[in-house]
């Protein structure tokens, strides 16, 4: 089986053919760097992404934050919801913590921004 992948690993967006046979990537064209090779592995096998979203705090303000770690691409609505859910309490320095471990992923949550 043949699948297109645009890799997301550098703004060059390039657009990868992948062979696969059952869940294993028997090549991988189209790229012009390694990310894109290791971009279509992990893809295939076990895609996951960075969530950015805001928090809002206990004050009413929203906080920037992301997950430090990607997590799984289909816990993604999931976790977005926990983040949502978490309790921030002002002020907020950038890179502070504000979820330990996303839904057991291992994933942290960080602020983006200080928020005073």
């Amino acid at each position: 089986m043949t699948r297109e992948l645009t890799c997301i690993n550098c703004p060059m967006g390039c657009e990868l053919t992948v062979e696969v046979e059952g869940d294993q990537v028997i090549s991988v064209s189209g790229n012009t760097c390694k990310r894109g090779e290791i971009y279509a592995h992990s893809e295939i096998s076990a895609p996951t992404r960075t969530v950015t979203t805001t928090v809002i705090s206990s004050e009413g303000r929203p906080v920037p934050v992301k997950t430090a770690q990607p997590i799984p691409k289909n816990m993604i609505f999931e976790c977005t919801a926990a983040i949502k859910s978490a309790e921030v309490h002002l002020p907020v320095k950038v890179g502070q913590i504000i979820v330990e471990d996303l839904l057991g992923t291992g994933a942290q949550v960080t602020a983006t921004k200080t928020v005073k």
